[in-house]
């Protein structure tokens, strides 16, 4: 293992002269970059937090743990989703205990200090990371639009490593903190494509599969694409990120850091896919489970949706109801639902027949209310982790395909969407 240059501040935290739960944490923290061969550590500015979601008793422990030792984040710090809803709390279906342990958990992380914002999307708050700010975020979706679409920096951190860089404000400098590890060595070529599938919002989230798929954890580039809105490239990088191991994807000529291809390209040029609609439609196939039987449900909002998506939705919705036999799931923010009910936006979402959740997200927590049938989504990432984690069958659609189909009580395909 290499050795670590560490600052007197470092060393003293070290052997506990700032506390045992900072001793504790930079005890991890130079571990880690001790595998990562890093040569120092260096300080972050703010952090985001995956490891505050309940999986079990080992990761309640480890908070507990901290707690008791009198932990305090020293960065502004804020949480990723939990498993519950605790503005909506009669969502959840789980039993007593399991309802409590995830409530402990939660709790836990309020008593560091860190900011009650359960989201998976912190970059939608109100004072996101700046160009070049180096942070610590966890959550695989947020990692990745913080690299991408912010050019802010961070290394993909994961449960319990990201509160102890909160603790200790330091991280190792390595990866994407570093100029040399931001460079892309794989190059996604956008090719020719129907019209109407170019300027769908269903083109973002599925080519986003096809990267993570086949760049892994590589950085990526990708040409071909003329503009991309934030909530676009949200749902491109989310993809990315849950099909492989993505943390910074170039969109050249539309993210900060890629003015041209050569400007982000490793001096070995890389991989090189031609990305067709061919290709498109089959990654599209791949991610649908389901054959449209016993369909009951529609899922939005995964990463939680912004703003204008809540607005986009209540505008395809056009004064329409919610089949009387469908669950439609619009998971948010609690300070997006803020201001989308003083806009009168959630009102209009509710009085339509759809359930809004924050706090959460409903691949994760006990919300759908009927496992057994087949749910719509327009999340590549929905669809890629939900039959797996809660059983259900999916099916992959636009989101104008999953308003329609929610309002018809069956699934509504646009055919000429994808095949021009």
């Amino acid at each position: 293992m290499a050795d670590v240059d560490l600052t007197s501040r470092d060393q003293a935290a070290l052997v506990g002269d700032h506390g045992p739960a900072a001793a504790m944490a930079m005890r991890i923290i130079v571990r880690l970059a001790e595998i990562q061969g890093a040569p120092s550590l260096i300080d972050v500015t703010r952090a985001h937090i995956d490891g505050c979601l309940y999986h079990g008793q080992a990761g309640l422990d480890f908070a507990t743990k901290l707690v008791d030792l009198g932990a305090e984040v020293s960065i502004p710090t804020t949480l990723n989703v939990g498993n519950l809803d605790l503005l909506h709390p009669e969502l959840t279906r789980s039993g007593a205990l399991d309802v409590a342990a995830a409530k402990a958990h939660m709790d836990a992380y309020l008593a560091m200090g860190c900011r009650p914002t359960w989201t998976c999307a912190p970059y939608q708050l109100p004072g996101p990371p700046g160009f070049g700010e180096q942070v610590a975020w966890a959550e695989s979706n947020a990692i990745v639009y913080a690299n991408s679409v912010l050019g802010a920096r961070t290394n993909r951190y994961g449960d319990l490593i990201d509160i102890c860089a909160a603790i200790t404000g330091r991280v190792p400098l390595s990866g994407l903190h570093t100029d040399g590890g931001r460079r892309a060595t794989i190059t996604f070529r956008l090719g020719e494509l129907p019209d109407r599938l170019a300027e769908s919002d269903a083109l973002f989230p599925i080519l986003g599969f096809i990267v993570g798929r086949m760049a892994g954890a590589q950085v990526a580039a990708i040409t071909g694409l003329a503009s991309a809105t934030s909530d676009q490239l949200k749902a491109l990088g989310a993809a990315a990120a849950s099909s492989g191991g993505v943390a910074l994807v170039h969109v050249v000529g539309v993210t900060p850091e890629a003015p041209s291809l050569e400007a982000v390209l490793a001096d070995n040029d890389g991989v090189k896919i031609d990305v067709t609609a061919a290709m498109l439609r089959r990654a599209r196939d791949e991610l649908t489970t389901g054959d449209g039987s016993g369909f009951r449900g529609v899922s939005l909002g995964t990463p939680h949706a912004s703003y204008e998506e809540l607005a986009h939705i209540t505008e395809l919705l056009d004064g329409r109801k919610v089949h009387g036999e469908i669950d439609m799931y619009v998971s948010t923010a609690r300070d997006v639902l803020a201001r989308a009910e003083d806009a009168g936006i959630a009102g209009q979402l509710r009085e339509a027949g759809s359930t809004i959740v924050t706090d959460t997200c409903t691949y994760i927590a006990p919300v759908v209310h009927d496992l057994h049938g087949t749910v719509m989504t327009d999340s590549a990432k929905w669809a890629f982790y939900a039959p797996g984690i809660i059983g259900v069958d999916v099916i992959f659609g636009s989101t104008a395909e999953c308003v329609d189909s929610a309002v018809a009580g069956r699934p509504v395909y646009d055919m000429g969407l994808w095949d021009g």
